[in-house]
């Protein structure tokens, strides 16, 4: 089902989102455009939640990491 498989590609998104932030916290001379690209990519990763919940119909799980 093309939910699913959107559901998951959320999912990817919120671990990269996550492993960024971690970067960021490294004290990397990076961390604020990590921070800011992190910030960038979980919210794509809830819009696509989102959509999925308001045009098919499907409960996301918002934030979690799909394996």
């Amino acid at each position: 089902m093309p939910a699913n498989q959107i559901l998951e590609q959320a999912g990817k998104l919120h671990t990269v989102s996550q492993a960024l932030n971690a970067l960021a916290k490294e004290q990397s001379p990076a961390a604020e455009g990590l921070t800011i690209m992190a910030r960038t990519i979980g919210n794509s990763a809830m819009v696509l939640e989102v959509m999925v919940a308001l045009k098919l119909g499907i409960e996301p799980r918002f934030g979690e990491p799909i394996n």
